[in-house]
């Protein structure tokens, strides 16, 4: 390996970032839990110690939560109170057990859709949405004194990333913040939305430079494992070799360079996955082996699997692994997902892991991986986002991934994300980062593999848009005035207010350059100057516009709750708005079938199912057997899904309604106390779905018990939903994952 060691967000050398590295270090090194901070964490501790919030950039493994943890302790040392955010509850159940450890079981709660322990306890962790929902519901946070935001840049989220900027608006002022994420290309514009809207001061710490250095390289057939460098060289030879070949390829309509698989003929062999494992082992194991597919991990995972003889272990770890299957297997429902092939891969130090995997197996490859039981682990991108586990190599199988509709380029921050588990601290001198490509599409992965290394990183982009929830709680718990201060603090109202200040300027230009050409307000334009007019005119409606039409979108959806009777034209709230305000998941489509009577004609059991269906779909490729004792049922739900008042607010919130009636018997059947096996045996699938399932149920017990809170009317109605959404939480719904 010739290719230099380089930080993961930018090439330059490590000489090179000393002398552009922005950090103010304190004169008198930090000391913490018996460690010398790095220079990035003690001016974060600097800051925050003089009262500032701080947002803290750094790559993975580099140390950024540490400094959120000397703010914890120092706030609850001043009898405050803390509250720890993440966007996933992997995370959040890991700085639990952290912080448990740390500071003692006592002293710190977990909130989660899962989960509630030690609710009122000073040090709380909790989902991002969560914290929202006390701070829209008027709870009281008198004492609260810090809230870190970790993985802020998921504020750019297209699903949740409003949660994030609603969280970061409704926070009382005397709240630090502390922002920890990788690095944003525009986090100094984001820092200053942010000291806007808290009207605080707000530093940023950047750090480049990564404990552990990551190289990256180029695995292929022809090339074997190279540089980047010796990469394009041996490319370079390989096309001469083979120019006439290539020349006849691309006659024939071969797609030279295409992603595989998308091809026509091709003149190189292709490079799998097992070429990776005989170039990797065992120098660069353990490995992380990333693809984009759940059915490729577990296909590629078996066939390693079978491909290899003996076990990667030595012999005392598969006693190990031996150990942990057997206390796996020991609960009955767990067992019943762990087959023979299953029990052998582990048993080789072979696994995969995605997010529809049974949770039981889930918590045991994780548990095996922690315990460096496992050696190649096949995994998609939320791996990456999951409790720390780095790895001495990460592996991409491609670099493009599926966006919900088509294949797009994989973008720079979540192959930073995943590249950054490469590299265990104090065991790698450095992480290695491997692209798998075949050679003849070395000219299209080239140049995007540069730009990761180079660290050319997507600005972190507002999302906003205020859910009906959050519209009809501002609108009961605000008086109008202040709902549009908070609407306009938003980032994407600063975006667009900076925006049509740009647009003005540009619109002035243009205006003097008409006056110039002998024109007046008011006048025809001259002569050969009407598209100079024609631009003016528009940049100087944008700019007109601009400022107010994030506060145009929330009326607008005022506007549309009036058209349909949930709101009163005097703005008092009649039965529909009064249903929103206790509903967070799809809120028109549920609130129209609760006011159609729908949930009144059905047994709680059944209603749980309905539930499933309107938070959850089955995955592609997941073939239910059909159920069709719901037929009645199913077509007066259709109806809703399909009536215009759901399809309007559809498109004027841009998200798209769930609804999958197949749930309905699976949802069914869970509330009725079915095992997870029995379901799984009634669905024909290429990958395992029950984590599908079991994230089905877990929010539909949320979705259930916000209906539950709609029959205040019908007390016993009421309890009979409240006491399904407390049988519901069995077995595997509470693995704590």
């Amino acid at each position: 390996m010739n290719e230099p060691d380089q930080s993961p967000t930018q090439s330059p050398s490590a000489a090179t970032l000393d002398d552009t590295a922005q950090h103010v270090v304190p004169v008198t090194p930090v000391q913490y839990r018996g460690f010398t901070l790095d220079g990035f964490q003690a001016e974060a501790v600097a800051a925050l110690a003089a009262g500032e919030s701080v947002l803290v950039s750094a790559p993975t493994g580099t140390g950024k939560t540490l400094v959120a943890d000397w703010l914890v302790e120092k706030t609850l040392a001043e009898g405050k109170e803390v509250i720890f955010t993440a966007p996933i509850k992997a995370l959040s159940n890991q700085k639990f057990r952290d912080y448990c450890r740390i500071l003692g079981e006592d002293q710190v709660g977990l909130v989660t859709g899962d989960l509630v322990i030690r609710r009122e306890a000073p040090c709380r962790v909790m989902t991002t949405e969560i914290l929202r929902n006390m701070l829209l519901s008027g709870e009281k946070v008198e004492k609260l004194g810090c809230v870190i935001v970790d993985e802020i840049h998921f504020l750019d989220d297209k699903e949740r990333g409003t949660t994030w900027e609603e969280v970061l608006i409704y926070l009382p002022r005397h709240v630090q913040i502390v922002g920890l994420s990788a690095t944003l290309s525009n986090l100094h514009e984001f820092a200053a939305w942010l000291a806007h809207v808290r009207e605080r001061p707000v530093r940023v710490v950047e750090e480049h430079r990564r404990a552990v250095p990551l190289e990256f390289a180029v695995a292929s057939r022809e090339g074997r494992l190279a540089s980047v460098p010796e990469m394009h060289e041996r490319y370079q030879r390989w096309a001469r070799k083979n120019a006439a070949k290539l020349k006849e390829v691309e006659e024939q309509g071969g797609r030279r360079g295409g992603p595989r698989g998308r091809r026509g003929p091709s003149v190189g062999s292709p490079t799998r996955h097992g070429d990776v494992f005989e170039l990797l082992w065992p120098d660069f194991a353990p490995y992380l082996y990333f693809v984009f597919s759940r059915r490729d991990t577990e296909n590629m995972a078996r066939s390693l699997a079978r491909t290899i003889d003996d076990s990667l272990l030595e012999s005392h770890q598969i006693a190990q692994v031996d150990a942990a299957i057997r206390a796996f297997a020991a609960d009955p429902n767990s067992a019943a997902a762990l087959d023979r092939e299953l029990f052998d891969m582990y048993r080789k130090g072979v696994a995969f892991h995605h997010a529809g995997l049974h949770v039981g197996l889930k918590a045991l490859v994780e548990e095996l991986y922690e315990q460096k039981l496992i050696c190649v682990l096949y995994c998609t991108g939320t791996f990456a986002l999951g409790i720390n586990m780095p790895a001495r190599t990460a592996v991409f199988d491609g670099l493009e991934r599926f966006d919900g509709t088509s294949m797009i380029p994989l973008p720079a921050r979540e192959f930073m994300q995943m590249a950054g588990r490469a590299g265990r601290r104090g065991m790698d001198e450095a992480g290695l980062v491997v692209a798998r490509c075949d050679i003849e599409a070395w000219p299209t992965i080239e140049p995007r593999l540069r730009r990761y290394i180079e660290g050319h990183t997507e600005p972190v982009q507002s999302k906003f848009g205020l859910s009906f929830n959050s519209v009809v709680n501002l609108l009961n718990r605000q008086d109008p005035t202040q709902i549009r201060t908070l609407v306009e603090r938003s980032f994407l109202a600063w975006h667009r207010s900076a925006r049509a200040r740009e647009d003005a300027r540009k619109a002035d230009a243009l205006f003097a350059k008409l006056e110039a050409a002998g024109w007046s307000l008011g006048d025809k334009p001259p002569t050969g100057m009407k598209a100079l007019f024609k631009d003016w005119k528009l940049v100087r409606g944008r700019a007109d516009t601009g400022p107010a039409q994030t506060w145009a979108e929330f009326e607008e959806r005022v506007d549309f709750l009036k058209s349909w009777g949930y709101i009163a034209q005097d703005g008092s709230f009649n039965a529909g708005a009064k249903a929103v305000l206790q509903l967070q998941i799809s809120e028109i489509f549920v609130a129209e079938c609760f006011l159609a009577g729908i949930f009144d004609e059905i047994d709680e059991e059944t209603l749980f199912g309905v539930a499933a269906g309107m938070c959850a779909e089955f995955p592609r490729g997941a073939n239910p057997k059909p159920d069709r004792r719901d037929k009645g049922v199913v077509r007066k739900l259709d109806q809703v899904r399909e009536s215009d008042i759901v399809r309007q607010a559809e498109e004027l919130t841009g998200v798209k309604v769930s609804w999958d009636p197949q749930m309905i018997p699976f949802g069914r059947a869970w509330a009725q106390g079915r095992a997870l096996t029995e379901l799984m045996e009634r669905i024909d699938s290429s990958t395992d779905v029950s984590g599908d399932l079991i994230g089905a149920f877990r929010r539909a017990r949320d979705v259930v018990g916000q209906i539950s809170a709609l029959y205040d009317h019908d007390p016993e109605k009421r309890k009979a939903l409240e006491d399904v959404c407390r049988k519901v939480r069995r077995d595997e719904v509470e693995v704590v994952d």
